[in-house]
């Protein structure tokens, strides 16, 4: 009877330290997971909510299909304090007239498109070309706007059948047939001034 007992009190004796020790590193494991926990800031001015490569799309104003862009990478700011769209890499557009006709072509090395003001804002050797086949070239151009317009401050040529036409600031109708120069600087033959130069639009005033 005496050992027996003696035996059933070692058994307890034994155990109680291994609860004890499974309860301490259950409660060093709770502790450790509640350190780690780490805070992830959203800067909304920065940070993309949508990122799409090799583009090809249609793109609607006011609920009326408007271009079609293509463009190797376009990047939506949807909860900026202005919601803007963003085309590092350039994009070619095409924009139509309400039968959907292509009455201009626009290409430039960088776009922004602010979707609250429906206003596109082309950066970097802008090139555009209209129905009747004359050709803008500039270095920065904003297109659209409550005003729907087409304007810029920046020194813009336009290449018209048989001339030019050079100056600084232009304003036009978006479907440039009526424009004019705000102070234009010369006004030459074709052949005098080519559009395929190598001159870079970007370092111009």
């Amino acid at each position: 009877m005496n050992r027996f007992h003696r035996k059933t009190n070692n058994n307890g004796i034994t155990t109680i330290p291994v609860i004890v020790v499974m309860l301490l590193l259950l409660s060093a494991s709770c502790s450790k997971e509640k350190k780690e926990v780490v805070e992830v800031s959203f800067d909304p001015e920065k940070s993309y909510t949508m990122r799409t490569t090799e583009v090809t799309t249609l793109i609607s104003d006011s609920g009326v299909t408007r271009y079609r862009a293509n463009a190797k990478e376009w990047l939506m700011f949807s909860k900026a304090a202005e919601p803007y769209w963003y085309f590092p890499e350039g994009i070619y557009l095409e924009k139509f007239d309400t039968l959907f006709r292509a009455e201009a072509t626009v290409k430039s090395d960088t776009a922004y498109y602010y979707e609250k003001k429906e206003l596109w804002k082309l950066v970097g050797n802008v090139e555009i070309k209209n129905l009747e086949g004359e050709y803008f070239e500039t270095s920065e151009l904003y297109w659209g706007g409550t005003e729907k317009k087409i304007y810029s401050d920046k020194f813009i040529r336009i290449e018209q059948k048989e001339q030019v036409i050079t100056g600084i600031g232009f304003e036009s109708n978006q479907n440039l047939t009526k424009y004019k120069i705000f102070n234009t600087k010369g006004i030459f033959p074709v052949n005098d001034t080519p559009r395929n130069d190598s001159t870079d639009l970007t370092q111009l005033p």
